[in-house]
């Protein structure tokens, strides 16, 4: 067919690999060998730190390296690997969507030029399948904004560049090219919209106490129950309810501007109204709005918070055929006015059971939006727990006694390499303790994380320090819960008692078997009954169907056990 060079992706080298796993690449690739294509290993996402010796020993004919996430790695690669080699070095970011900083990159690769020679590669640090496609598509975005962005195809104009002025560096479309660029940055870092005076002041003023609860979970608990009034085995959702044809009609029809904003509260209203009456008649304890409003658990709070932009057509893979449109984070981050507080307060006006607040914890809110570059994730995550806290603390105001602070991201943050994980635990916990600490000890704050195993990180979660954690446990038939047993976990749990990925209903029986399997693991004065994770993607029938019986199931155990 033609085809002379065929790049293998093995982001793998980046990780913490043992030792039978190296010897298997060195044998693999020794096989491979024999083969007459030429072969890029391509690595990315990291640093090969303790695999660079079996990169560059590989039987390939060149390397490729990730220098955007791994830069301290570049000097070590110019050192070790054989300049009969082909290196490829990524210094243009392809998962993030911000323009190259050219002049910064072209000395370094000038650096690696000065090795290699025409044997040098420049590319970019991984596939573009992480960024959208084309910025010229955004026809209705800022244009000082736009002008900072780079897509797929503006990423692949950057590596040409890049190529040229390495080729002939004084060549005018170089020079030009240079110039722009050194303008760019000298835009975006001096914009008023950039650096916001209040919001700098705010992370200063950041103290240890501003993440503590004002007492530890034991005397907090206490004061809760005592509000509350919950029966043993307490019943919730995790939030959202079925999201039905006509509840997007109306959302599409109120951005479009055909639906004003009034018909659109009442439309969202009945939604919440029958949510609530659903929730009431199945015999609910702690009832949710069911989220009727929000498109996305990350998009609805990020269009109500300065520092967030939106694309058109920004779109990225997530897994399989299911695409995401992150939300960009260009700017110090703040809440102008409340988000929730009105749908929620509307909500707890129908019912005189227990209305839980919903919200995005401050490190899923970054996880799943395109971050800035020019400070440090830590820093953003402080400014979106701050922007949080405030909502928290105007739904504890506005009579809210339960707040529930997602974070599905909480684990898909971690670093590759173990040792790096320890720096983020560290900040990721104080970033959501901060948005959860600014409320009264009789005020109950919930988190809930979706499938994902907790044995390496159970400390940190345990530090979260919320006072109820729900989980999904359901598909593993409850085995994620010896974490929390070795461990100790110290607060309530509620461990997911059915699939919600799933359109079968579970029987009751199913879900007092999987709770009798919690209860031997966790004292059942600390045990809620909930489903695995938020029901939006079910229909009403299969929903309502499933809670009946987990009503059932809990009522049950109450008898049981309690």
């Amino acid at each position: 067919q033609g085809v002379e060079w065929v790049q293998i992706d093995e982001p793998i080298l980046t990780l913490d690999l043992p030792q039978e796993w190296k010897n298997a690449f060195e044998r693999a690739y020794h096989i491979l060998q024999y083969s007459p294509l030429k072969k890029l290993v391509a690595t990315y996402f990291s640093g090969l730190q303790d695999n660079l010796g079996l990169a560059v020993g590989l039987p390939v004919q060149g390397l490729h390296i990730d220098a955007v996430r791994a830069p301290d790695q570049l000097l070590h690669v110019l050192d070790r690997l054989p300049t009969y080699k082909i290196l490829s070095v990524g210094l243009v970011n392809g998962r993030n969507v911000w323009r190259c900083e050219l002049e910064p990159v072209l000395a370094q690769l000038q650096l690696a030029q000065e090795r290699f020679g025409d044997n040098l590669w420049v590319s970019s640090s991984c596939s573009l399948l992480h960024s959208p496609v084309d910025l010229e598509r955004e026809d209705k975005l800022d244009p000082e904004l736009k002008s900072w962005l780079a897509f797929a195809v503006q990423k692949c104009g950057e590596i040409a560049v890049l190529r040229d002025a390495l080729n002939d560096p004084q060549a005018p479309k170089v020079q030009a090219a240079l110039a722009e660029s050194r303008v760019t940055q000298a835009s975006r870092s001096q914009s008023p919209r950039i650096h916001k005076a209040e919001v700098q002041a705010r992370i200063n003023a950041i103290g240890a106490a501003d993440s503590q609860r004002h007492s530890p979970f034991a005397k907090r608990i206490e004061q809760q129950r005592a509000r509350l009034k919950l029966p043993a085995f307490p019943t919730t959702t995790i939030g959202s309810f079925p999201q039905t044809g006509s509840i997007r009609l109306a959302r599409q029809a109120f951005k479009q501007g055909k639906l004003s904003a009034n018909d659109y509260t009442d439309a969202m209203h009945s939604e919440i109204r029958h949510a609530v009456q659903v929730q009431e008649r199945l015999g609910l304890d702690v009832l949710v709005h069911g989220e009727a409003e929000r498109n996305d658990m990350v998009e609805y709070f990020a269009e109500q918070l300065d520092g967030y932009v939106f694309t058109r057509f920004g779109w990225v893979q997530s897994y399989g055929s299911r695409c995401v449109k992150p939300a960009i984070i260009y700017g110090d981050l703040s809440r102008p006015q409340a988000m929730t507080v009105d749908w929620i307060t509307y909500a707890q006006s129908l019912t005189d059971r227990v209305m839980k607040g919903m919200l995005t914890g401050p490190v899923t809110m970054l996880m799943w939006s395109f971050p800035r570059e020019d400070v440090s994730r830590k820093v953003q995550a402080q400014q979106l727990a701050l922007a949080l806290r405030d909502e928290v603390v105007d739904l504890e105001a506005a009579g809210i006694k339960i707040v529930q602070i997602d974070e599905a991201a909480f684990r898909e943050g971690l670093p590759l390499r173990r040792a790096q994980w320890q720096e983020y635990l560290d900040w990721a916990v104080e970033a959501f303790r901060l948005s959860a600490s600014g409320v009264r000890d009789e005020t109950q704050i919930h988190t809930h994380m979706c499938y994902s195993e907790f044995n390496d990180v159970i400390q940190s979660i345990a530090a979260m320090d919320a006072d109820v954690i729900t989980i999904e446990t359901s598909r593993s038939d409850m085995e994620l819960l010896e974490a929390f047993e070795a461990f100790d976990y110290p607060n309530d749990i509620g461990p997911g008692v059915y699939d919600i990925h799933s359109p079968r209903v579970p029987d009751t029986a199913e879900m007092v078997k999987l709770m009798s399997k919690a209860v031997k693991r966790i004292p059942a004065e600390r045990l809620w009954v909930n489903p695995d994770c938020g029901l939006k993607t079910r229909a009403w029938p299969e929903t309502e169907a499933a809670l009946v019986n987990m009503v059932a199931a809990a009522r049950q155990l109450r008898s049981q056990l309690a």
